[in-house]
């Protein structure tokens, strides 16, 4: 395939994002020379930004770019040009009336293809679902693992993060994009008592000096619980990480070992190669769960997280401190 520039358009939240991931390196090692660009939403786009998949990220949230979801209207001339000077674009849009395709098509755009919108429950994993189009194409999809590549500045910013924080590092994230996939906070609480040594081995844990430290993971979603902790535990060895950005978070969690449920953090984590335990509810972990090797899944008995016993996840810490 020899195509020089490459649009890749990807709306949607952290998950949806790194759920397409997998179809974009193949694209990528499909057209290793290409110019690949991604319209998006910058804060999360930015994982791909000079990380592997994509050379530049231009912003979603335009103005102009709304003439384009209307039929018959007058598009503006700057953003015609832009679309009409790639060989290729892919877009995740949702466009049931297809009034965004046919409008960049408009413009010149030969080669259109248009991913899923939304994921259909009872189908294949979410990420060979978001791959159909790259195999429309011609390029197989055979690995469905999500992977990240932090930069060296990313790296760098870990460390200093990180500095003063005694390994093993547990970095947890109480919050997803719902109330019914959360375990309930007093179960987090009850799980990192100062009480609990989650059983460390220390022939195979050798740097372990008692308890490992606590990095908590938040957001602006996540404030509530947040402050209800930081109240809580008073302890050098927890550390708050409020608000970073995606490409350093991701380096943050690159040698912890994570804790968390059916959310786009836990996506992030999987795919910078954290040991990943991940507390699924309600949902279906065969189609939501990370296919990465590094992630063990817990399912709550009758798909209600406050079924989810403290002994199972405390032993899977357990093992992960101990592996």
């Amino acid at each position: 395939m020899r195509m020089k520039r490459i649009l890749v358009i990807r709306g949607g939240a952290i998950g949806d994002f790194i759920l397409t991931l997998p179809a974009l390196k193949a694209l990528r090692d499909a057209c290793p020379h290409a110019y690949m660009k991604i319209l998006g939403y910058k804060h999360i786009a930015v994982l791909a930004e000079k990380r592997f998949y994509a050379q530049a990220v231009r912003s979603i949230e335009y103005g102009p770019l709304s003439s384009f979801f209307a039929r018959n209207s007058e598009l503006p001339a700057e953003l015609a040009n832009y679309f009409a000077s790639f060989d290729l674009i892919i877009s995740y849009l949702y466009d049931p009336d297809r009034i965004f395709e046919n409008n960049v098509r408009r413009c010149g755009v030969e080669n259109f293809f248009c991913g899923p919108a939304k994921i259909v429950q009872t189908l294949d994993h979410a990420a060979r679902q978001l791959a159909r189009p790259i195999e429309e194409l011609g390029i197989r999809v055979t690995d469905l693992t999500e992977k990240v590549f932090p930069s060296i500045g990313d790296r760098q910013f870990a460390r200093q993060f990180l500095q003063n924080l005694q390994q093993p590092i547990i970095a947890i994230h109480l919050g997803s994009g719902s109330t019914e996939k959360n375990w309930p906070l007093e179960k987090w609480i009850a799980l990192f008592s100062r009480s609990r040594d989650f059983s460390i081995d220390k022939d195979k844990c050798e740097r372990s000096r008692g308890l490992p430290s606590v990095l908590v993971i938040s957001g602006e979603a996540d404030k509530a619980q947040t402050e209800l902790l930081e109240r809580e535990w008073k302890d050098p060895m927890v550390r708050f990480a409020k608000n970073l950005r995606l490409p350093h978070l991701a380096a943050v969690l690159e040698r912890s070992i994570f804790i968390g449920h059916d959310s786009g953090i836990s996506h992030l984590a999987a795919a910078a190669g954290a040991n990943c335990i991940l507390l699924f509810g309600p949902t279906d972990p065969n189609v939501w769960a990370p296919r990465n090797k590094n992630v063990r899944v817990l399912s709550a008995p009758g798909g209600k997280l406050s079924n989810l016993e403290i002994a199972r996840v405390e032993a899977a810490v357990a093992s992960a401190l101990n592996s």
